[in-house]
Formats: C-alpha cells, structure tokens, sequence
C-alpha cells in the first residue's frame, strides 16, 4: 500500500465562475502532519471541504487509503476515518464539556466494534480520558458556551479524537487563539500525531506554527498550487514570500 493516505490529483472546483481550486495535486502521507497555507481567498478551505465531501468536486480524483471518496456523502468518508474540524467552533454552547464529547461520538463508532461504543460508561470514560488528553480535565462539567475560544477549539480537537479518526484536517486550529494557548495546542496536536497515530493535516496562517509542527508544507495561491516542500525550502521561496506579500 502507499504511503500516501490522501491522493489528490486534478482536482478543480468552481463556484459560479469563481474557480476556487484550478488542477490540484497534493499527498498526504500516512503518520505525518503536512501542512497547507496560502494567502486569504486563495482555497485552502474548498480543498478540505471537497476532501470531506461537503461539495462535489467538478473534475479530478481524490482517494483515502487508495480508494476513490470523491464520489461519496460526507457521513461516509467520515466512517472511513476521514474528519475536519472549523474556522468557527462547532461545539454544542449549552452542554457542558462531557455532554459536548459523548454526543459527537459518530455513526462511525456505531458502525464498527469500537472498543468504548458498547457502553455509555465506557464512552464517558473515554470523553473524560480525552478532555484530559486536551487538558480540559478540570473544565470537564462547565457549561461549554463559557469556555475560552481557545478552549472551545481544545474541546471541538478532542470531540474529533472521540470518533478515532485515522486522519484529521484541522482548518486554521490556532486562529483567535491566546498566544500562551498555542504552545499547549500545538504539543497536542503533536501527541495525538505520535501516540494516537492520526495522520494530520493542517490550514495555519501562523507561519511560526506550521513551519515547527509540519514535515511537509503545500503553499496554494489564487487557487492554484504554487509550491510544495519541506518548510525550510518554502520559507526561502520567492513565489512563496510574493503570494504573501501580495495577499495581505
């Protein structure tokens, strides 16, 4: 099997005569975490949400574990092990925090023997092992809606962790975040890559954040990928640099 978990290859979409994603080849390799930036508009966000299957692709093919997804809802590619999670949090404001991880447990774990769906103790254990994980342990009973946005981003990561995925997209996980969170952030992410074995995949504007946390960088512009490589080659590259400076 080959060591590219996601294959994205041509792939193109358009909205109106908006074309969002023009002729897109990209790998993600099994057990890494690749990241993925670009200037605002330039369609990091419709390639996550056509690899999710949020939308149909117009030309192209995308496949997870070698098999064709485009074609597929996205209730179905998540039971594969293929989630993403928001710019904006997606968590249930009025619920406190294990209420939050219990209902976000998926079809999925329903779908397979899961070894901590079978019962609903087990799945509060696992919430609370997860929310600990995250470093939410001691805010495990507080009303969700009152947490801090960069805690509210810590418990949608480890809603996600719930359903285990075998890879997750994360759109922009540091955004709106306090400066003293994004460490601790950044070390879960990397935690859940190297003990738990998620294949990660990440949209990040914060340039210092995804240079430190990503083996492999996509850099995307006007729709179209402009470059590729490890951080230390696409920090030096000139299209690079110009895409940002010409973005911002």
């Amino acid at each position: 099997m080959s060591d590219a978990i996601i294959s994205v290859s041509g792939v193109s979409k358009s909205y109106g005569g908006v074309r969002a994603n023009v002729d897109i080849n990209m790998e993600v390799k099994r057990g890494s975490i690749t990241g993925i930036i670009g200037p605002n508009g330039c369609g990091k966000t419709t390639l996550f949400n056509s690899i999710v299957g949020y939308h149909p692709i117009d030309n192209g093919s995308i496949k997870f574990n070698g098999d064709e997804i485009s074609a597929l809802r996205v209730g179905e590619i998540a039971r594969l092990g293929l989630l993403r999670t928001f710019q904006q949090t997606r968590i249930y404001g009025k619920m406190n925090c294990v209420d939050n991880m219990q209902i976000s447990v998926s079809h999925r774990a329903e779908a397979k023997s899961s070894i901590f769906a079978s019962r609903k103790g087990e799945i509060k254990d696992r919430a609370e092992h997860l929310l600990d994980f995250v470093g939410l342990y001691s805010k495990r009973n507080l009303i969700s809606g009152d947490l801090s946005f960069g805690q509210q981003k810590l418990l949608e990561f480890a809603m996600a962790l719930m359903n285990e995925p075998k890879v997750l997209l994360l759109d922009e996980p540091t955004a709106g975040i306090n400066p003293t969170l994004i460490n601790g952030l950044i070390d879960r992410l990397r935690r859940a890559n190297e003990e738990l074995g998620i294949t990660l995949c990440v949209i990040e504007h914060n340039m210092r954040v995804i240079m430190n946390l990503a083996s492999h960088i996509y850099c995307l512009s006007n729709g179209q990928m402009l470059a590729d490589g490890k951080p230390a080659s696409l920090q030096n590259d000139q299209r690079v640099i110009d895409a940002y400076l010409g973005g911002h």
